[in-house]
């Protein structure tokens, strides 16, 4: 639908950051009446006039392990494309052959950065069915963001059918059947960027939202020595010979952990008010000059810290978290707060709080989402109190961290042996054995929605 006009607010007194207040009103206002169905009448997003155009030639499909899924470049066959204007609004989505986009040189995307984008994978279950994982938060976040950024609005709902079409289009031939093991999985990629070919710092009149999938390797798992090399020939590992995903971890810190590099004060991702909890492209340029530093000092990636206090936010593109003995001698999982625009409200963080806080007895934790410093992570180290560090996201579940530097300080956090026989990163790695075990289906949970396949 097309975005409204804002809904009048009551004027902010001095003492409020106005800009701020502004626009968490506006944005608000955008998404209550889409929510409502309150906006001018144009055409809605419906996914009941998705049409589909088969491809007359079909790619061949890559083994999980080869230099085409390493490449991440490798893409299915189709797309899903849905074209939007300010004065007719949605126009029908069309899944059709993958190719190349048509843009003007003055679309708005390629000036102002009016780009926002999803990460999510489907996955191949022990059952053979297709199955998504918590779709409908990955809808709210896409929608949220698009408002942020004065994209279209859109029915949730409508956009989880769309994607659950184009879903059951790919599965069959792109995520092999057979195997029962639960290892195969596409990744998906929602995007969402305005057309319009004119210049100007303005709302965009045009839209387009597709909707693409990328063969991904198991980044999350130790590769063979074989793949390592597969994918160092094609320009696809780090410094340390460890393979990355752009995103921050590599796929041995299952075994090794992730070394990160705190950044600097004059280094900042995100700030109150700003526009880190969107899933919008310009939280990500910006970031990877601190990134290519943090490869060059044989770092996985950069943990973001901000302010004079050296807050801990965020693990490259990861939501990050911290398990200790706390103060008082309770063990707690501690993870920064949404609320205030500086992180991103991570699926998979989410899932990881929903498992601790249902833990009950021995196995227990206390969950405290709140501001921390990187001085309480190196007291805690140096008191004897620190028991693991891990990333969260889609592509790595949860990644261990084996060490982070501060400031000339080395702080390193506990692992398990090489051999696995230590007890470091079990919390971490058993909440990921849980997460996995119902995007596989080997655990039924509503969290875990099947796809229907279509043949073509």
């Amino acid at each position: 639908m097309a975005p409204a006009a804002l809904t009048p607010v009551s004027p902010p007194s001095p003492t409020q950051d106005n800009t701020s207040k502004l626009t968490k009103a506006g944005t608000e206002a955008i998404l209550s009446q889409t929510v409502s169905n309150t906006a001018p009448s144009v055409a809605e997003l419906v996914a009941s006039k998705c049409t589909f155009t088969p491809t007359v030639k079909p790619k061949p499909v890559p083994a999980l392990d080869s230099p085409e899924a390493y490449s991440q470049t490798y893409t299915t066959d189709h797309m899903l494309t849905a074209r939007w204007t300010e004065s007719a609004g949605w126009e029908a989505p069309q899944i059709v052959p993958y190719g190349p986009l048509s843009l003007m040189p003055t679309a708005s995307v390629l000036h102002y950065a009016t780009e926002c984008f999803e990460g999510m994978k489907a996955y191949r279950g022990v059952d053979g069915r297709v199955r998504l994982f918590r779709p409908q938060r990955n809808a709210e976040r896409f929608l949220k963001s698009a408002t942020r950024i004065s994209l279209p609005g859109f029915a949730p709902e409508e956009f989880l059918k769309l994607l659950k079409r184009f879903v059951g289009v790919e599965a069959r031939r792109w995520i092999p059947a057979g195997a029962g093991d639960g290892t195969r999985f596409v990744y998906i990629r929602p995007t969402m960027i305005a057309t319009a070919p004119a210049l100007g710092v303005q709302r965009p009149k045009e839209a387009l939202m597709y909707i693409i999938m990328v063969v991904f390797p198991a980044l999350d798992e130790p590769r063979p020595q074989q793949s390592l090399a597969q994918a160092t020939s094609n320009g696809h590992a780090n410094g340390n010979g460890a393979l990355s995903n752009g995103k921050g971890a590599s796929p041995s810190a299952s075994a090794k952990g992730m070394r990160l590099l705190a950044s600097q004060h004059d280094m900042i991702r995100a700030w109150p008010g700003g526009f880190g909890n969107a899933k919008v492209g310009a939280n990500y340029g910006p970031s990877l000059v601190a990134q290519g530093e943090a490869r060059a000092r044989g770092y996985d990636q950069i943990l973001w810290l901000f302010g004079d206090e050296g807050y801990v936010t965020e693990a490259g593109g990861s939501n990050f978290f911290v398990l200790w003995i706390n103060e008082a001698g309770q063990r707690e999982l501690v993870t920064a707060p949404l609320g205030d625009g500086v992180i991103l409200e991570g699926v998979t963080r989410a899932s990881v709080l929903d498992l601790v806080r249902s833990r009950k007895g021995d196995e227990a934790v206390e969950v405290v989402e709140r501001k921390f410093a990187m001085d309480e992570v190196v007291r805690a180290a140096e008191e004897g109190r620190l028991l693991e560090g891990f990333g969260s996201g889609t592509a790595f579940f949860n990644a261990p961290v084996s060490d982070v530097h501060f400031r000339g300080l080395d702080v390193a956090f506990p692992l398990g042996t090489e051999g696995g026989e230590g007890k470091g990163s079990e919390f971490a790695m058993g909440i990921k054995d849980q997460l996995k075990g119902i995007m596989y289906g080997r655990v039924q949970h509503e969290w875990g929605v099947v796809v229907e396949e279509e043949a073509w």
